[in-house]
């Protein structure tokens, strides 16, 4: 059911209390004026959270790059957590997983059409992503609480296993920000739900998120490809009926694997976990311990890992032949429910060629306001999805 996987530590809800108010008071800031929030020309899609943990940023991420590149020039900017670099990076072909971070080198590497940079500095990172003129559109990775940035589309995901609804303020919960923070979004997804989810339970959650009119409820469920070998040149592909009869080591370096574990155990014969904190990357040391507990499993076997904690094994160290042929990548996509998705692709698609730095429309706009400069300054205006 929703807001299964929640837990709350009452007894640090004072601590809470007082996270609450630091936040508050900044968010404060930035709702009067005080703190600025900067204003661009170019489409810019935000998507993120107010959660600490997965919501499903990324498959979502890339589901909006995947519906946008063949029409418009795409950005995608992240912070590339963990990467062993500072400042701006514009990543190439050859650009390594660690200088980037593992995320922004998935995307590179599955949309290589694309442009991918990372700077924790966002308007930094839009400043010289923008240099670029034929760049349609920008999209921010994990940007909802990055304020010094105004985005025209607000994406707020929501996991439906831990409903920010049902969710406390850390430490005692997993909420960055008050619930009233959502009202910044646009568009507010309910992530990972079952797909037998019910006409009652949609109902239940719409009424319960209680979004103003100018907000648009979307719910996405996670679907997974046909596994493909992490090593291909060991071995062949594995579609996902055929491990009924395997045994599983489930390797996740990821913020919340329960889910993909809770969805693979009807498709196999058993699973073993070996769960390891967000981002982290794999050492030698590590490795041993998968080896050891593979190598007592029974057979037939196979592990099973993410895209994202795939791009970090090559730089773990040498992977003996045995582990090799075993190590299958599961590819996790996103699914409209309620047969929504054409709706949410007409509603991002129209706004970014509305918008467009490069369509008729924007031409004619900024000839407008070049016309009128001495009148009202040449200050950068927001395009926002709640005016178009």
């Amino acid at each position: 059911m929703e807001g299964d996987f929640i837990k709350i530590n009452e007894w640090l809800l004072p601590l809470s209390w007082l996270y609450g108010l630091g936040v508050r008071f900044r968010n404060f800031l930035f709702d009067v004026g005080i703190l600025k929030s900067q204003d661009y020309k170019v489409p810019i899609i935000s998507v993120g959270n107010i959660t600490v943990g997965g919501t499903g940023k990324t498959p979502h991420v890339e589901y909006l790059a995947k519906l946008l590149k063949d029409q418009f020039k795409v950005a995608v900017l992240s912070r590339g957590y963990k990467r062993k670099s500072h400042g701006y990076v514009l990543a190439d072909k050859d650009t390594p997983m660690r200088q980037i971070g593992d995320e922004p080198y998935q995307m590179r590497q599955k949309f290589p059409g694309i442009t991918v940079a990372v700077d924790k500095n966002r308007r930094r990172g839009i400043a010289r992503l923008t240099e670029d003129d034929t760049i349609d559109v920008i999209l921010l990775d994990d940007a909802f609480q990055h304020r010094y940035v105004k985005p025209g589309i607000n994406i707020l995901l929501v996991d439906y296993h831990r409903l920010i609804i049902y969710d406390k303020l850390l430490p005692a919960g997993r909420l960055r920000e008050p619930l009233p923070g959502k009202n910044r979004a646009d568009i507010v997804i309910v992530t990972k739900c079952p797909k037998e989810l019910k006409p009652m339970e949609y109902r239940v959650i719409t009424r319960a998120m209680n979004l103003y009119a100018y907000q648009t409820l979307y719910f996405s469920t996670l679907e997974y490809g046909e596994l493909r070998p992490v090593f291909p040149q060991v071995r062949s592909s594995l579609t996902l009926s055929q491990l009924s009869s395997h045994n599983v080591l489930l390797l996740t370096g990821i913020a919340s694997p329960r889910q993909l574990s809770e969805d693979l155990k009807p498709l196999v014969k058993s699973i073993t976990p070996m769960a390891f904190a967000d981002h982290h990357h794999f050492t030698p040391k590590d490795l041993l311990r998968l080896s050891a507990t593979f190598e007592a499993m029974p057979s037939p076997k196979v592990i099973i890992t993410t895209e994202k904690d795939a791009t970090r094994l090559n730089d773990a160290g040498e992977l003996g032949d045995e582990l090799r042929k075993a190590f299958y990548v599961i590819p996790v996509n996103i699914k409209f429910m309620l047969e929504q998705e054409d709706l949410f692709n007409q509603n991002i698609i129209g706004y970014v060629r509305k918008n467009s730095r490069n369509s008729i429309l924007a031409k004619a706009k900024d000839v407008h306001q070049s016309k009128d400069s001495h009148h009202s300054g040449d200050r950068p205006r927001t395009i926002s999805f709640r005016n178009n």
